[in-house]
């Protein structure tokens, strides 16, 4: 067989339409495209995807790609997902991203990721989590697309190749699929290759592909007899006959990875590739997989069986000392092995091992006895803990074991839960606990285990996290303050699921039985907050009232002693209680320092905090406070439903400023954000909420009402209280549609919900102010009544913006010199106040009444300066009016 030639590079046949592929989105990344484009003409990434099944050639595949990218002076980053690995957070990520980030000094590695370091660094394996909260799911991935935008930059032109897409571990697949499709916009070709019946629904985005893959994947169809017939006498010599391509043909099925085994083992028995040795190949196509490559794996002894068994359990990069501890082998014996396992193709490699095929791997993972195999990971997990790998590394071998009450498992479990959920995996984490649960912890430590199970499903699994919590309490704690974190933990959950009266009644329940002051103050506070945002709410004047006197009396040495201040200026602001009250406490809170990540906290008071001195007319102050409280947020990595909170009420800032532009770019950017969290969600209410009074101070009626009709905002509304009230801007969307009846009844409905929970500051919800509208046709003595009872409660605030707004509604709904007096009385108020929209508002209603081109003026530049292009048709109208009539 001295005429079979060895080939370095096996040569790919029947793949040209994919290398053409390839090639074109090579030429257009380096710039070296024929088609006269000059770089910088087009995106120069692109996304191609190459699908098939098992064996079909996917691999060497990209090894060409590699190669050719490497060729052209690319820098080539490269990932396999792993069988055994897919339950490893972030294998793939770590295999694409680590290379080219580790070894360099730590101040270097700071100084290169910037506020990214303690947010992706522990995905990465840089760095070890911090002690603080993890970071949201969305801002990991928003780091890691930082990192990979960044390197793509750095060192473009760049390719990125993922082999075995269908096995990667479910965060990177899922971050690299939402990134994939932005490659045509930066200078990287990104390349992955996937069995399409594996692929995972969270990575659907390959199926479809954007720019030049045309809309799918590209398809690997076996090879032709022609084909295989080249593949064979390339590696068995020219002689082999027609009748013998053509029997490898047909037992192969046409598939690259059998054929070329199957030329290797004839090579090996030195059967000569003539018709007489054909009727042979059926035998030793067998022995390439399934049942027939395990026999051959037996024949070649119980040593080289257990250690490719040890091999098959470790998965990839398989350091053969450690693959030798699994097996329970020594150096000489595993050597031997793993020489005999290279001979018979089965595994490849000196100092790290793998397979020579996924395929063989599968087959020999599959063939090991079920005991055996359970024997092997736990060996395994022993191991890779004494190889100095972590509680993370042996964590994907304990979910293979049989539960048998070994707290040294339950420890590992716990350990590499908290490793993953502090790097941000927390689906990975809770898998680890609810096998640490099954093994079972000893009774001590199962309230602690069922604790972080619950923390870990917190915000993907509110539910469950509720059961598991409250499964916690029922067991017996030793340490009261895991109690007191459990009931944190619970109240928090349970009033983010819109069930603030059980958050308040857990609470309730804890409080009576705490002996500890000032655990039982932390509880009093949570419970104040939870039922300050409660719509149902049985009894809030009372509520208010110990609140205030609670709050009088403490000083702000503490965290919890200020969040009891900061609650009590939001309720000063709902109540109506004079601005200067409400800023006074506002101030006290602030004094020694109200976070918003702080640990274990939430973040609505210093929110609430912050927005009181936005309905007080002191937006500065509220703009300086959310943009050192988004920047926490950034640090934290928290970019799912707490930054769509600040991008949302920020833009209720400026929408309440007048500069409804920004207003409406930033609530857009909020919406975005709380889709993410997902509908119905109070984030998801705040934003729609935003969007819509914005596009109607625009004038855009019919956008708010196609946007409230798209997202079902209407009935029911939320349990929770959200600003802008949602079923105030209900009502207002309905008079702005002309459906006064509708409005009247709502805005109606509105009042009877807040009025008894003390609810009566116009500034803060102005129902009041549109219900005067409605029932101004049909009822205008009830109007005025309703208009006038709002200014009072304005003038109470004292909030010059309140006032005036308040006084252009009562002038809307009155007549003759009382009009305009309320008018002239609004311009005087709105004029020192911030609400640049609410003037130009009042200004275009003065000059119209008065036929005064002035004030129309004014109000005209007003209204164009705030984006109210509605309002300013209107001033250009009665203009246009006034300049016929002095003609």
């Amino acid at each position: 067989m001295g005429q079979r030639v060895l080939r370095d590079r096996r040569t790919l046949y029947e793949r040209d339409s994919q290398l053409a592929a390839v090639d074109e989105a090579l030429a257009e990344l380096t710039g070296l495209g024929t088609d006269g484009a000059a770089p910088g003409d087009r995106p120069l990434g692109a996304l191609l995807a190459f699908a098939g099944r098992a064996g079909i050639g996917k691999t060497t595949l990209l090894a060409e790609v590699r190669r050719r990218a490497a060729a052209q002076g690319c820098t080539v980053l490269s990932a396999r997902g792993g069988e055994q690995e897919q339950r490893v957070a972030f294998h793939v990520a770590r295999q694409l991203l680590q290379p080219r980030l580790a070894g360099a000094p730590e101040a270097e590695l700071r100084a290169s990721l910037g506020s990214w370091y303690d947010i992706v660094g522990p995905a990465l394996g840089l760095c070890a989590p911090s002690e603080g909260a993890p970071p949201d799911q969305q801002g990991l991935r928003d780091g890691l697309d930082w990192v990979l935008t960044h390197l793509a930059v750095r060192r473009a032109p760049m390719v990125l190749v993922l082999d075995d897409a269908h096995w990667a571990d479910p965060e990177s697949l899922g971050w690299l699929a939402a990134f994939a499709p932005r490659a045509e916009q930066l200078p990287l070709l990104v390349v992955v290759a996937y069995r399409p019946d594996e692929l995972p629904e969270h990575a659907d985005a390959f199926r479809g592909l954007p720019g030049r893959a045309g809309g799918r994947p590209h398809g690997l169809e076996p090879l032709s007899a022609d084909a295989v017939a080249d593949l064979v006498r390339e590696s068995l010599g020219e002689h082999a006959d027609d009748a013998f391509c053509h029997e490898c043909w047909a037992v192969t099925a046409g598939n690259p990875f059998e054929a070329v085994e199957l030329t290797a083992k004839v090579h090996d028995r030195g059967l000569d590739p003539t018709e007489a040795g054909a009727p042979l190949l059926r035998d030793l196509a067998a022995a390439v997989k399934g049942s027939g490559l395990i026999a051959r794996l037996e024949r070649l002894g119980p040593s080289a069986v257990r250690f490719a068994w040890a091999c098959a359990v470790l998965g990839t990069e398989i350091h053969p000392s450690l693959a030798a501890a699994v097996a329970g082998l020594g150096h000489e014996e595993a050597a031997d092995a793993a020489d005999a396992l290279r001979g018979a193709r089965v595994l490849t490699g000196t100092e790290t091992l793998e397979f020579v095929h996924p395929l063989i791997a599968t087959a020999v993972y599959r063939a090991i006895p079920p005991a055996t195999r359970v024997a092997l990971h736990g060996q395994a997990a022993w191991c890779v803990t004494d190889d100095g790998q972590g509680a993370t590394a042996a964590a994907r071998h304990l979910l293979e074991t049989h539960p048998e009450g070994d707290t040294w498992v339950v420890r590992q479990l716990r350990a590499a839960a908290g490793e993953t959920l502090r790097a941000g995996a927390p689906d990975t984490a809770r898998g680890y606990l609810a096998r640490a649960l099954r093994e079972p912890p000893t009774a001590k430590e199962r309230a602690a285990v069922l604790y972080e199970l619950g923390s870990a499903s917190l915000l993907t699994e509110p539910a469950t996290t509720v059961n598991h919590l409250r499964a916690a309490l029922q067991e017996p704690i030793a340490e009261p303050a895991l109690r007191h974190h459990i009931v944190y933990r619970l109240s928090q959950v349970l009033a983010h699921s819109d069930r603030l009266a059980e958050a308040s009644e857990t609470l309730a329940r804890e409080i009576a039985v705490t002996g500890d002051a000032r655990v039982r103050l932390r509880m009093l506070s949570e419970q104040f907050m939870w039922d300050a945002f409660r719509a149902d709410e049985p009894d809030h004047p009372s509520r208010s009232r110990r609140l205030a006197r609670l709050a009088d009396r403490l000083r702000g040495r503490d965290l919890t002693e200020r969040y009891v201040i900061g609650l009590r200026t939001w309720d000063a602001i709902q109540r109506g209680e004079p601005a200067d009250v409400a800023l006074h406490h506002a101030e006290r809170a602030l004094a020694g320092g109200l976070g918003w990540a702080e640990a274990d906290r939430g973040f609505e008071v210093p929110v609430l905090v912050a927005l009181a001195f936005m309905y007080a007319d002191r937006p500065d102050r509220t703009e300086e406070l959310f943009a050192a409280g988004i920047a926490d947020y950034e640090r934290q990595g928290w970019r799912g439903g707490h930054l769509s909170f600040a991008y949302t009420l920020l833009g209720y800032v400026r929408y309440r400023r007048g500069r409804l532009a920004e207003a409406e770019d930033l609530a857009r950017s909020g919406l975005r954000l709380a889709e993410r969290v997902g509908p119905g969600t109070p984030a998801h209410w705040y934003a729609l909420g935003t969007l819509i009074q914005t596009l109607l101070a625009r004038g855009r009626t019919d956008e708010a009402a196609c946007l409230a009709e798209d997202h079902a905002f209407r009935e029911p509304f939320p349990a929770a209280v959200v600003f802008p009230d949602a079923q105030t801007v209900y009502g207002e969307l309905l008079l702005a549609r002309g459906l006064t009846k509708d409005a009247a009844a709502e805005l109606a409905a509105a009042g009877r919900r807040l009025e008894p929970r003390g609810i009566r500051n116009p500034s803060w919800c102005p129902w009041q102010l549109h219900l005067a509208r409605a029932q101004s046709d049909e009822a205008p003595e009830r109007a005025l009544t309703t208009a006038l009872d709002a200014l009072t409660r304005a003038r109470r605030f004292g909030a010059p913006s309140a006032i005036g707004q308040a006084l252009r509604t009562a002038a809307e709904v009155s007549s003759g010199e009382t009009r305009l007096a309320y008018l002239r009385e609004s311009v005087a108020c709105l004029e020192r106040s911030p609400a640049a929209y609410e003037l130009a508002c009042a200004l275009v209603t003065l000059g119209t009444e008065l036929h005064d081109p002035a004030h129309l003026r004014r109000g005209l530049e007003t209204a164009e300066r705030c984006g109210a292009d509605g309002l300013a048709t209107t001033a250009r109208t009665e203009l246009a009016a006034r300049e016929r009539a002095a003609l």
